[in-house]
């Protein structure tokens, strides 16, 4: 955000056997408490990213609880099944986008659960579809305006799309984060 020199929004990209975890974290409110929250959570979500993503949410939750909390969503991406598990609590957005056009469902939403991580946590319970390659997931905190995800030029890179996205969404009153990935088979990008 504008005048501040820190952001509570980070993410989080870390490989583990057959997958990926994705994460994306908003620390509640502004500057250091903000960013030393989302920072705690980034650190619990690598150090145990093969995990479940309720049993991370559920780490995430204890060990911010002298916090001021975020809001996150978690996404696990299993290349051997070709599958992804998410969850998220508060309003960190998330977007799956068919490369199929004719797909059953073109577009599917992680269902946002209320709460704030360490403070006030649901019931945990994570969804899980299949992906193929060419599917692209978009994560945006709540920096970003809603439909966010309408005019996404699909042929650009994953980067040119988050940026894209910035630059055309972007609130200007908070923190803002995009983090975008393309699923390319066997690997990520």
């Amino acid at each position: 955000m504008n005048g501040q020199p820190v952001s509570g929004d980070l993410h989080l990209v870390k490989p583990f056997d057959h997958g990926v975890l994705l994460a994306v974290v908003d620390g509640v409110g502004h500057g250091d408490e903000a960013t030393a929250a989302a920072r705690t959570a980034v650190a619990i979500l690598e150090k145990h990213a093969s995990a479940s993503v309720a049993n991370l949410m559920q780490r995430c939750h204890d060990a911010l609880k002298s916090t001021r909390g975020v809001v996150m969503t978690v996404v696990s991406l299993n290349t051997a099944t070709r599958t992804l598990t998410w969850l998220g609590v508060g309003n960190v957005e998330g977007r799956l986008l068919r490369e199929d056009a004719h797909a059953r469902h073109p577009a599917e939403s992680v269902l946002l659960r209320g709460g704030l991580v360490g403070l006030q946590l649901p019931m945990l319970q994570a969804s899980t579809l299949s992906v193929a390659p060419g599917d692209l997931l978009v994560l945006a905190t709540d920096g970003i305006a809603h439909g966010f995800d309408r005019q996404i030029q699909r042929q650009e890179t994953p980067r040119q799309i988050a940026e894209g996205i910035l630059q055309r969404h972007f609130k200007g009153v908070d923190d803002a984060l995009v983090l975008v990935a393309r699923m390319a088979g066997e690997s990520h990008e």
